[in-house]
């Protein structure tokens, strides 16, 4: 399959920012810039690429906290998160002086919502909206190559935190079980931090969502 990427950590909380793109047309899009833009910017550049879209899966800073900036540095449109994520665009200004960031809210040109797909070149991402960590999150699927990227939905032996305003823990759990992981085991996923995984090695392990704990 033409779909190659690449994760570029950002911020202190080491956010995996991804930089997804089609080899048939060097067409790419960001997944999560969360800060340091310049550094998203030059890794695009580094490989001859030409940035299509940004694409948000949720709106917490260190994963959306950079997108006004590198949008509006490169002229491409930002696509997503789901509309329930509205007052976490909103609060990012706020979010980011807490921590000591730079960054500031956007109006995303695309909402999304559960099945909507995003092209990409040759490649075709399916949306779901998986909330639980966030009200408004997606994650963006690329069957044909079974790849996933799933912000902080799923981690390699754990799950996002539901803490948060407007965050439910089984909401999170019905998202992985009852939308990610009938995708197939086959599907690797680039997760919000940490290493890569694969559904099927989650259901197989992960202490939060396995199998096992389900009957």
């Amino acid at each position: 399959m033409p779909l190659n990427y690449k994760i570029i950590p950002v911020t202190p909380f080491a956010q995996n920012c991804s930089i997804v793109w089609c080899s048939e047309t060097n067409l790419a899009a960001v997944i999560d810039p969360g800060g340091e833009v310049l550094k998203i910017k030059s890794a695009i550049e580094a490989e001859g690429l030409t940035l299509d879209k940004i694409l948000v899966t949720h709106a917490h800073l260190d994963h959306a906290g950079g997108t006004a900036e590198l949008a509006r540095m490169t002229g491409v449109p930002i696509v997503g998160p789901h509309t329930d994520d509205q007052f976490w665009i909103d609060l990012l200004p706020e979010q980011c002086r807490q921590f000591g960031f730079d960054g500031e809210s956007f109006v995303p040109d695309q909402w999304l919502q559960h099945g909507d797909s995003v092209v990409l070149g040759s490649l075709l991402f399916e949306v779901l909206h998986c909330p639980g960590h966030t009200p408004g999150h997606v994650v963006f699927v690329e069957r044909d190559a079974a790849f996933a990227a799933v912000g902080d939905v799923l981690f390699q032996g754990s799950i996002g935190r539901s803490d948060f305003p407007r965050g439910n823990q089984q909401q999170l759990i019905d998202s992985i079980r009852d939308r990610l992981f009938p995708l197939g085991d086959n599907i690797n996923f680039i997760p919000g931090h940490g290493p890569m995984s694969t559904f099927g090695h989650e259901r197989e392990s992960n202490p939060f969502v396995a199998d096992k704990r389900f009957g």
